[in-house]
């Protein structure tokens, strides 16, 4: 790694923490239920067949992200909330934009953002499987706030084919849109 690289790596954890957002490996299976504190959503292909499973449950300091997936090419992918509960295959267009009740510029590096739908990459290794714990401040499980994943009609994660450069806007150059789940 070079100088050059080795800054915008440590700027661009820097501004993971001023987000909120961690990187903590993933303990334990996934909880299979709904609750008002935590929702589950099942993560399918462009084909529409389920590759895995995301849960999301409601702490102090926002929303803890729980990830696991396989059949993704290997690599480092874009994964961020999007504004509408829809994820219809092959291109997931149906998800709309990201989450940005705010209307700030996209990503966790830009100064004039980040938008509530913006997470870390997210790595796919060479088995195709991906873990990632994380929390995420800028959102909530609690209906009827501008920020919540489980707004009516609900919302959705998209994986996207590239990594998100996360700066550009809207989606920091990610690419097709090939895995999603619904949260409802």
């Amino acid at each position: 790694m070079n100088g050059k690289q080795y800054g915008l790596l440590s700027l661009g954890l820097l501004m993971l923490a001023a987000t909120g957002c961690d990187s903590k490996p993933v303990s334990g299976p996934a909880a299979a239920e709904s609750t008002e504190s935590m929702v589950r959503a099942t993560v399918v292909n462009a084909e529409g067949k389920p590759i895995g499973g995301a849960t999301f449950t409601q702490e102090a300091g926002g929303v803890r992200v729980r990830l696991d997936v396989t059949g993704i090419p290997q690599g480092v992918h874009g994964f961020h909330f999007h504004d509408t509960g829809k994820c219809d295959a092959p291109d997931f267009t149906s998800a709309g934009p990201h989450l940005n009740p705010q209307g700030k510029k996209h990503g966790l590096l830009s100064m004039e953002g980040p938008h509530a739908g913006d997470l870390p990459n997210v790595t796919v290794g060479a088995d195709g499987a991906a873990k990632a714990d994380w929390l995420a401040s800028g959102v909530t499980l609690a209906k009827g706030k501008p920020n919540s994943l489980r707004k009516e009609g609900g919302t959705a994660i998209v994986i996207h084919e590239k990594a998100d450069d996360g700066m550009t806007d809207p989606a920091g150059n990610s690419g097709t849109r090939i895995a999603c789940g619904v949260i409802r």
